[in-house]
C-alpha cells in the first residue's frame, strides 16, 4: 500500500443550456422590475425561479423603520446580505443585529423574523434557495410603483384579511406563520 494521494475523479459537467440567457437586474433604474408591498416593506424581484431554472429567487428589500415580517418558517434556505443599515434578526428565539456588509443565512425550517429597529431605512439582498417564494409574495402582497415606494397603510380590516389570506396560502408555499 502506498501513501500516494488518490487521483480525483473528474466530474462530468452537463452541457451549457443555451436556452438560458444572461440577466442583469438594475433595481434602481429598471422600471420593468416588479415591486411588491408586503408587511409594510417593498420587495423588488431581481431574479425569479423562472430566471434561475428554479435554483433560487433574489430580492432587493427596502425595509423602513419598524418594518419586517412576523415570525415564520419555510422549507427553503434564506440568505440576507445587508446592503445599507442594520436589521435585527430573531433566529430560534435569539436576537442578533446584522449591519452593512454582513450576511445572515437562515437554515430551512428554522423559525425566524427580522425587523428594522433603527430610525433609517434598511436595504437587504435576500435569496431563497430553491426559488419559488415569489409566487407566495405575489399572491399576498400588493404591487407598488418603485423600489422604495411603501405599500399603502392597511386598515384593521385590511390587516385581518391579509392575515387570513396569508395563513390560507402559506401551506401551499411550504411556509408556516408562527
Amino acid at each position: 500500500m502506498t501513501n500516494e494521494p488518490e487521483t480525483p475523479v473528474a466530474s462530468v459537467l452537463p452541457d451549457d443550456d443555451l436556452k438560458r440567457e444572461l440577466i442583469i437586474a438594475r433595481p434602481n433604474t429598471d422600471e420593468n422590475l416588479p415591486h411588491i408591498g408586503l408587511v409594510g416593506d417593498t420587495y423588488t424581484l431581481l431574479l425569479s425561479a423562472k430566471d434561475t431554472a428554479g435554483k433560487y429567487t433574489l430580492y432587493d428589500m427596502h425595509v423602513p423603520p419598524c418594518g419586517g415580517p412576523t415570525e415564520h418558517r419555510h422549507d427553503c434556505e434564506e440568505m440576507f446580505h445587508v446592503l445599507e443599515g442594520e436589521v435585527e434578526f430573531t433566529f430560534r428565539g435569539k436576537k442578533l443585529v446584522a449591519r452593512t456588509g454582513e450576511t445572515v443565512n437562515i437554515p430551512a425550517n428554522a423559525p425566524h423574523c427580522f425587523h428594522n429597529q433603527a430610525e433609517n431605512n434598511v436595504r437587504l439582498l435576500c435569496m431563497f434557495i430553491p426559488g419559488g417564494m415569489e409566487d407566495f409574495f405575489n399572491q399576498i402582497g400588493v404591487p407598488v410603483a418603485g423600489r422604495t415606494t411603501l405599500p399603502p397603510v392597511m386598515t384593521e380590516a385590511d390587516q385581518k384579511e391579509f392575515g387570513r389570506k396569508a395563513r390560507e396560502l402559506a401551506p401551499k408555499y411550504r411556509t408556516q406563520l408562527l
